[in-house]
């Protein structure tokens, strides 16, 4: 008698225990070829380890899901709409706070669009767990890979710089049907967001502002989204989109932060106009944009002069808010201000 893989269990038990509590024994033996005794014997264990709870009686037990929550489920990318798989394979099964179910279900169908949409994949595998504290979400596609797509789209060679690009926001290869606006707010909403793509990943973290970092990237095809957010978060979808509108409406979108992390590496420094062109690029399409200085100790004359004096005169409509400078960065932006 084969012996059963709680692990994969896990990926499916918390739907059947909804959809039949009280024979769920009869379904464990079915899909694992197991004995009832086995069965039996599984389903303590998973209430052992929280994915559910028992209640009936002891002849008669009826199952319920516990504090940890799991489905994942595969899809075919044609003809795959995002919004079916969320109401049918998703929502009833996760018992979550309002504000995160509603965030959650942004994340959810903005990514699972991007890969229809812009992967190029046959599939997409589609995982949200619920833990004590956090809400988690992994969407995969089997497509070319961001990365790979900028580079076509916008003969973006560097991953670098492909992602200074997204963390502006605004940023699609198909104009004519997105505005770009799908990733940057789903990143916004995250507490935890890890992005996977074209062997490289980069991590934003919610407590540290709009800072992104490299990190360790998977050894996989296509792209991997990854997000968690805390159940007891303040943040909400209208918050998040309120925060990124200049009139705190939530309506428009045209406010924006660019962290100069991304581009600052190991030995090469701001220096040049064509690093601070590279910032600036697509800025005119904000009112406001943040140009966060966090962890950048100096900075070049031509670089000053081609974002604070240059850009600034060619664009007024765009106001240029230097933020976390060090003083001698703050001096040198303020006297290329004043000229």
């Amino acid at each position: 008698m084969p012996r059963v893989n709680l692990t994969h269990m896990t990926t499916w038990i918390t739907a059947a225990a909804v959809q039949r509590p009280d024979d769920l024994a009869a379904l464990v033996m079915e899909r694992a070829g197991c004995s009832r005794a086995c069965a039996h014997k599984a389903l303590r264990r998973l209430g052992q380890m929280q994915w559910l709870v028992r209640g009936g009686s002891r002849s008669r037990p009826v199952y319920t899901p516990g504090p940890l929550r799991q489905v994942v489920k595969r899809y075919p990318l044609h003809g795959l709409s995002e919004d079916l798989p969320w109401s049918r394979d998703f929502a009833p099964y996760f018992a979550l706070p309002s504000a995160v179910r509603r965030m959650l279900q942004h994340a959810f169908q903005e990514l699972l669009n991007n890969a229809i949409d812009h992967s190029g994949g046959a599939a997409v595998t589609v995982s949200v767990r619920q833990t004590p504290t956090q809400a988690q979400l992994l969407v995969s596609d089997d497509g070319c890979g961001l990365f790979d797509r900028l580079r076509s789209a916008f003969a973006i060679d560097d991953p670098m710089h492909a992602m200074l690009e997204l963390s502006k926001g605004k940023l699609t290869s198909q104009p004519t049907r997105h505005m770009g606006r799908g990733l940057f707010f789903t990143s916004q909403l995250a507490d935890v967001f890890d992005l996977h793509a074209n062997g490289t990943a980069f991590q934003r973290r919610g407590w540290e502002g709009q800072h992104w970092r490299c990190g360790r990237p998977l050894a996989a095809q296509g792209t991997s989204v990854y997000l968690a957010m805390s159940l007891d978060t303040r943040r909400t979808l209208e918050s998040v989109l309120d925060l990124w509108s200049g009139d705190g409406s939530g309506v428009a979108f045209d406010r924006t932060s660019v962290s100069l992390r991304l581009m600052a590496t190991d030995g090469v420094a701001l220096d040049s106009r064509a690093q601070a062109r590279r910032v600036a690029a697509r800025l005119e399409q904000f009112k406001r944009a943040e140009v966060d200085f966090d962890g950048i100790d100096e900075i070049g004359h031509g670089f000053a002069d081609e974002l604070f004096r240059v850009f600034a005169h060619d664009h007024p409509g765009v106001q240029l808010v230097p933020l976390n400078m060090q003083p001698r960065v703050a001096a040198l932006i303020s006297a290329f201000q004043r000229a």
